[in-house]
């Protein structure tokens, strides 16, 4: 079967498309899936960049979306048929996280799903929503789970509170018409006005371009009349964080989902003191959460924004899209047998 793997020194130049041994059949509780879509997100670049360790000879990507190809003993969640999709953190079942790092991640820790079929223990799926196509399901294991336990899980959004994103990447975009669903009104960020009007086409309240306003944090301030927004997903990290300070209202909630500008930096340690703000830290989720997080898309209707999808042996030029910031929303990849 066609895989897609790691090889050292990690880089999207030294990728490993190459034919590896099919998993054979399922043993007791596992299921066999046909893998035929996967999504990248910025975790995935971090394995192939070298950023984050991972073995030589990985598979690489997180997330995975396919169809039950065959059942093991003692399977009960799963027939034959059925469409899922791949949970982040298998082992993480449900209740509050007790998992530090990415040692069980696919893609990371354990092998991932750039490839056409994965044999797996059956809680590491969960089912995909109805109607969804497979590209659609494979952007909610990591950016769609990320977005609901932040709103939903962590924040407890309520109609009539405001919600700040940053960017129109795979996570904002969810959480932009999660929030929607929710009542909730929402500032968005982006350096391009064109992505703006989009994201007001698809219901956000406000919108500030950071290109124009470099105090973006006093310009929600300003749009909420003095208040500051209840919660902001922060995914830039330390190049971001003062800003996301800066515009959340005291008590408010950050929720650090990403550090796409790096692992360390100056924390505003006096702005977290004299507004009370809470930060909570937000590693995707757990099983339970997909469900029901799949549970709420059936229930409102909502589905995943897709920019473009490449196939399995574009994945390079997959990732170099994304690097460009010129996408909105979720890249998928369409794997073929």
């Amino acid at each position: 079967m066609r895989a897609v793997r790691l090889r050292h020194p990690a880089s999207l130049e030294t990728l490993d498309f190459s034919d590896m041994a099919d998993p054979g059949d399922p043993g007791p509780g596992q299921i066999r899936v046909r893998i035929h879509a996967s999504s990248l997100n910025f975790h995935d670049y971090g394995v192939i960049s070298g950023r984050l360790p991972a073995a030589d000879g990985r598979v690489v990507m997180s997330d995975g979306a396919g169809v039950v190809e065959a059942i093991g003993a003692g399977v009960t969640d799963f027939v034959v048929g059925d469409h899922v999709v791949s949970c982040f953190f298998p082992t993480w079942q449900e209740g509050p996280a007790r998992i530090a790092g990415f040692s069980t991640v696919p893609g990371d820790g354990v092998d991932g799903y750039g490839r056409e079929v994965a044999v797996a223990y059956e809680k590491a799926f969960t089912k995909a929503p109805k109607g969804f196509s497979h590209q659609e399901a494979a952007t909610l294991t990591t950016a769609g789970v990320t977005a609901w336990r932040a709103l939903a899980v962590e924040g407890h959004v309520k109609a009539g509170e405001t919600v700040l994103l940053l960017g129109t990447g795979g996570v904002s975009v969810f959480a932009l018409q999660l929030a929607k669903s929710m009542g909730a009104k929402v500032i968005i960020t982006s350096s391009s006005n064109d992505k703006l009007e989009r994201c007001r086409a698809m219901g956000a309240d406000e919108t500030i371009n950071y290109k124009e306003r470099a105090d973006w944090g006093a310009a929600v301030m300003e749009l909420t009349g003095g208040a500051g927004a209840d919660h902001v997903l922060e995914v830039g990290g330390p190049a971001t964080l003062a800003q996301s300070v800066a515009a959340v209202r005291p008590g408010g909630i950050v929720h650090l989902i990403g550090a796409l500008s790096g692992w360390a930096g100056e924390i505003p340690t006096h702005l977290f003191l004299l507004k009370q703000v809470r930060m909570q830290g937000v590693l995707v989720g757990s099983r339970r959460m997909q469900q029901d997080f799949v549970r709420a898309l059936e229930t409102t209707g909502i589905r995943p924004v897709i920019d473009r999808t490449f196939k399995l042996d574009e994945l390079a030029d997959a990732f170099r899209h994304e690097l460009s910031g010129a996408h909105f929303g979720k890249i998928c990849i369409k794997i073929e047998t």
